[in-house]
């Protein structure tokens, strides 16, 4: 396998930014058939990405943290931080509130070899390609490479 990243990753992907709906995402989501969007800011560069995973919060709710009470002390048993991000997530209105921040990215010069072990080690589905200013040129997803397995 030879081939770089430019060569199987899906060109100009949709962008969503952190102020677009939810809803509006969701529907994207629905009526493409794709499992993530890269988010970007107003200068284009990539802050986040939303994916299938984010929004099965909308729907699962969330666990407040166990915790005891030692002489009128609440003591967490879980980080309460994390149940406040949960809480946000599950809530969220916006593709900003909802969205992974500081998604795995790759650079379209990279062999596709590179692209699907740092996938695989790090179990991702998809990464967004960026070019050396850091706008958002494509996305790479695991069915892409598969695709590209299966021509050669």
């Amino acid at each position: 396998m030879s081939k770089t990243v430019a060569d199987v990753m899906s060109k100009d992907p949709i962008l969503v930014r952190p102020e677009t709906p939810l809803k509006e995402a969701i529907q994207i989501l629905a009526e493409k058939r794709i499992s993530g969007l890269p988010v970007i800011d107003d200068a284009g560069k990539l802050v986040g990405i939303i994916s299938e995973t984010d929004l099965m919060w909308q729907e699962t709710g969330v666990t407040p943290p166990a915790y005891i009470m030692f002489l009128d002390s609440v003591i967490y048993l879980q980080n309460p931080g994390a149940y406040e991000r949960d809480l946000h997530k599950a809530l969220g209105q916006t593709v900003g509130e909802v969205m992974s921040k500081n998604p795995i990215t790759i650079a379209a010069d990279k062999p596709l070899r590179e692209a699907a072990k740092v996938m695989y080690d790090r179990n991702v589905h998809r990464l967004p390609v960026l070019d050396s200013s850091s706008k958002v040129i494509g996305i790479l997803t695991r069915g892409d490479i598969i695709r590209a397995m299966a021509s050669d």
